[in-house]
């Protein structure tokens, strides 16, 4: 496979448009995470607007980017559209970074990927990542729904070459002979070649995701920039970046390793109501992974619940994962995590019933780290 030049910046100082820089007292850049949650009792519109309201807070507290994650056939995730909620969130905002955490390259022709992240880089010009995961971001019914077959063990064994198809309709670069030679992504380098068209200065950096070693070993061979899902698989988190690191080859992207983990954390005001919020959302987890997906349950609706033993062991084991409380206290689990794993910059998503709780939470984590406020 050729390397992947994945929006190259030769901005000085080394802080391209994959590294960000720490804003207060953080140790490294903070970022948003967002599933578009749907709590019981609210509707989609309603976790759409909360992201609108997270993303321009995100923004306006020095947040380094806002990514969007791709679900499907989850109730309680309105996600199933990373693209569409981009763009959407572009028109709210100004200077964020957007991205996907990430499209599930599998799901999709690479084609239509490239089509949508030109048209969301054409909307913002340089602010837009392509977060990109090998997993369906479903069970596997959906995911044959969505591929058209049943055979989905070979998307996942493809995507190396589908990584490079993608790519190569990114760059508008393949070699003379390919069947795919005069096809062109538009939005994109192509309009630069027709009378009178100007190349735009911007294409999306692509970014590996992954929740174990596989991932992590195919960017640190590219040279790519690797974002590990930290808050659904807490024990793969230090072998997979070590991985990552251990197969870094500098590349026209990355001279360097540069590794962000996706983390669960959720501050309030009060801690009592940070452990009711996680309980909740761990009971939302429960039912997600005995196959009965719904929306996010009320905290006081988790208290009622009779959790079984085994569920309540699940309960104890997933929270330990989640760095809950007040805002000093995130603050010092954010902390603990990031000199446990050297991450370059973390990743946060807030799991709870209502969009208030989550907002807030952004809030004081801001708070906590002196953001600025502009």
């Amino acid at each position: 496979m050729p390397p992947v030049l994945a929006g190259k910046d030769d901005t000085p100082g080394g802080h391209t448009v994959i590294r960000g820089t720490a804003q207060g007292d953080a140790p490294v850049p903070l970022s948003v995470l967002d599933l578009v949650t749907v709590g019981a009792g609210g509707t989609a519109t309603d976790a759409l607007r909360t992201s609108v309201a997270i993303s321009r807070l995100a923004e306006s507290r020095g947040f380094h980017r806002y990514w969007v994650a791709e679900h499907h056939s989850m109730p309680g995730v309105a996600s199933s559209s990373p693209a569409v909620i981009l763009a959407h969130l572009a028109a709210h905002t100004s200077r964020i970074r957007l991205g996907s955490g990430g499209v599930m390259l599998p799901n999709h022709a690479p084609l239509v990927i490239a089509e949508q992240f030109g048209t969301l880089e054409a909307l913002a010009p340089g602010r837009v990542d392509l977060g990109l995961g090998r997993a369906p971001g479903t069970d596997g019914a959906t995911a044959a729904a969505l591929r058209r077959t049943d055979r989905l063990h070979e998307g996942a064994d493809d995507f190396p070459e589908q990584l490079m198809e993608l790519t190569r309709f990114l760059d508008d670069d393949f070699p003379d002979g390919h069947p795919y030679r005069r096809i062109h992504a538009v939005p994109g380098p192509v309009q630069a070649t027709s009378p009178g068209g100007v190349q735009s200065p911007n294409r999306p950096p692509v970014w590996l995701l992954g929740s174990s070693g596989f991932s992590a070993r195919l960017a640190g061979t590219l040279g790519l920039p690797f974002a590990f899902a930290h808050h659904f698989s807490a024990q793969n988190t230090v072998p997979a970046l070590d991985l990552y690191r251990e197969s870094f080859r500098p590349s026209a992207v990355l001279d360097a390793p540069y590794a962000l983990i996706g983390v669960s954390a959720l501050a309030t005001d009060d801690e009592r109501e940070a452990a009711r919020q996680v309980k909740a959302a761990a009971l939302n987890m429960i039912r997600l992974r005995t196959g009965r997906p719904g929306l996010v349950p009320t905290p006081a609706e988790a208290e009622a619940y009779a959790f079984s033993q085994a569920e309540a062991d699940f309960v104890t084991s997933w929270n330990a994962n989640v760095i809950h409380g007040t805002a000093d206290e995130v603050r010092t689990g954010l902390d603990d995590l990031r000199k446990r794993t050297g991450a370059d910059e973390l990743m946060i998503t807030a799991n709870a019933h209502g969009g208030d709780i989550r907002l807030r939470s952004y809030e004081l984590i801001a708070d906590a780290y002196g953001l600025p406020t502009t």
